[in-house]
């Protein structure tokens, strides 16, 4: 089975203590609707948090600093495995624009049941909420 590498972003209201995060809806696709944290492909050459940084660029046209790593998730889809680094960020330039998106929210810890996640995405849950609630 084919290895998709990625990284996804957990944007946060401020690193020091995180209140909200931010969740996007896809826009495209066969997972079209579903809730995820924004990221996107590893290319060639650049590490996690380049990547990071510039598949932020391109979905929000926003700039966000890289924080700790929490952690990689390890994830079959029917066609494919999904190894993706997720890691805290925090907006340091620009306003938020979806480009790629359909809908998004900034959620507390207590509404990070409300939205339908992706299956990769939704395993990192619990860990972002008792992150949120320390």
């Amino acid at each position: 089975m084919k290895t998709i590498r990625v990284v996804a972003a957990v944007i946060c209201d401020a690193m020091e203590k995180k209140t909200r995060i931010f969740a996007t809806a896809r826009g495209y696709g066969e997972f079209k609707g579903g809730w995820e944290f924004p990221g996107g492909k590893i290319e060639e050459g650049e590490t996690p948090q380049e990547a990071l940084v510039r598949e932020i660029r391109e979905e929000l046209d926003i700039t966000v600093k890289v924080g700790d790593k929490i952690d990689t998730i390890e994830y079959d889809y029917p066609k494919f495995h999904l190894s993706m680094d997720c890691f805290w960020c925090e907006v340091v330039a620009g306003e938020l624009k979806l480009l790629e998106a359909e809908a998004a929210r900034w959620l507390t810890a207590e509404e990070l049941d409300q939205v339908d996640w992706l299956p990769a995405d939704i395993t990192l849950i619990q860990k972002i909420r008792e992150n949120m609630l320390s």
